[in-house]
């Protein structure tokens, strides 16, 4: 699932509307002068559908992308960046749920490793914030161990 603001659904409903008419992308002005948006504020938002992989967006030319994904609509930025946190804690916690050990232990190392590089490929701070998050939650507990450090997942 993917999430979006109210100003990038209407964007995106607009391209869908015009995408029949110009089948070789849309021009910019012609959303532009559509929507009554700033030029600069309607690039910002289709470069952020093109990122969340919706529309094509090169040479000043949209259109729509060719997957169909379920949307969901938020009202705030703020409203997206925390859904997708929730998301990626979800993630997380399934993948450490898949590498503990018989005693539900993980290194630390191991964790933040996979964390970084692997599937989820996410920031430093990203990492830690849902590390911390999931600690708060009662999920995760840090342990000290005379081999090294540790996680161990609560259940």
């Amino acid at each position: 699932m993917i999430t979006i603001t109210k100003k990038e659904e209407v964007v995106l409903d607009q391209v869908k509307i015009f995408n029949l008419e110009y089948p070789d992308g849309i021009p910019v002005n012609v959303l532009k002068k559509e929507l009554g948006f700033h030029e600069y504020d309607l690039v910002q938002i289709l470069e952020e559908l093109q990122d969340k992989c919706l529309v094509v967006f090169k040479d000043n030319k949209v259109s729509l992308s060719g997957s169909e994904k379920e949307i969901n609509t938020v009202n705030s930025r703020k409203d997206v960046e925390e859904l997708e946190l929730n998301l990626k804690e979800k993630e997380s916690y399934n993948l450490i749920k898949s590498l503990v050990d018989d005693k539900n232990l993980i290194s630390k190392y191991i964790l933040e490793g996979h964390l970084l590089y692997g599937d989820l490929k996410l920031t430093n701070f990203r990492m830690y914030h849902i590390i911390l998050s999931l600690q708060n939650k009662g999920l995760l507990k840090p342990i000290d161990k005379s081999d090294g450090e540790y996680y161990l997942l609560v259940e």
